[in-house]
């Protein structure tokens, strides 16, 4: 009796494990070092053949296709866009360097915060990981989506901690234009060095 106790005992141990995990991966969260599911991408990797390079004035460069122009944003910065009809923003890429107190571990509260501040509307967290290893340096990294005054968006944004710098990407497209715009902008981030 008190063997098939024990036996049970242990089932729903694993059970609840079982369930742990799978509930951890699916929230698209990750404990430090590796990514999460939604992140499987972010790993350094080489510009495709015939993408230019980026390269902002503190030396940080990232990769973007053809198609795609630079635009002008704050100083300092280096952002490129894929421009639609009427100018509007189909695709957007940006690298920044670290301003504030955004860390690897407050990344993903730091930067819903910031585009709330920015005057965006309705920010939610889609998926966050954090202190990832990448051949530039540690990452954290956020996927959110937000409201404009033009435009539901929905973004990727890393905080890149270098051995020498620390920088922001962030690639972003509208809604309606992620499913086609999200791999661009995942290679691109893929390509950041701060």
């Amino acid at each position: 009796m008190a063997r098939n106790r024990a036996t049970a005992g242990l089932i729903v141990v694993a059970v609840g494990v079982a369930a742990l995990i799978v509930t951890l991966a699916v929230s698209g969260t990750s404990s430090r070092g590796r990514a999460a599911a939604p992140f499987a991408w972010l790993h350094a990797a080489r510009a495709p053949v015939g993408w230019l390079v980026a390269r902002a004035p503190g030396g940080a460069t990232f990769a973007y296709p053809p198609g795609w122009r630079p635009i002008r944003t704050d100083p300092g910065t280096a952002s490129v866009a894929l421009l639609g009809r009427g100018g509007r923003i189909d695709g957007f890429l940006n690298e920044t360097p670290k301003q504030g107190d955004e860390t690897l571990a407050n990344w993903s509260q730091f930067r819903t915060q910031h585009n709330g501040d920015e005057g965006d509307r309705d920010v939610r967290v889609v998926a966050a990981t954090e202190n990832v290893g990448l051949r530039s340096g540690r990452s954290s990294c956020v996927i959110d989506a937000y409201t404009t005054s033009k435009a539901r968006y929905r973004e990727i944004a890393c905080l890149v901690d270098g051995a020498s710098s620390a920088a922001v990407v962030v690639g972003a497209a509208p809604t309606a234009m992620v499913a086609r715009q999200t791999p661009i902008l995942e290679r691109a981030i893929a390509t950041f060095i701060p």
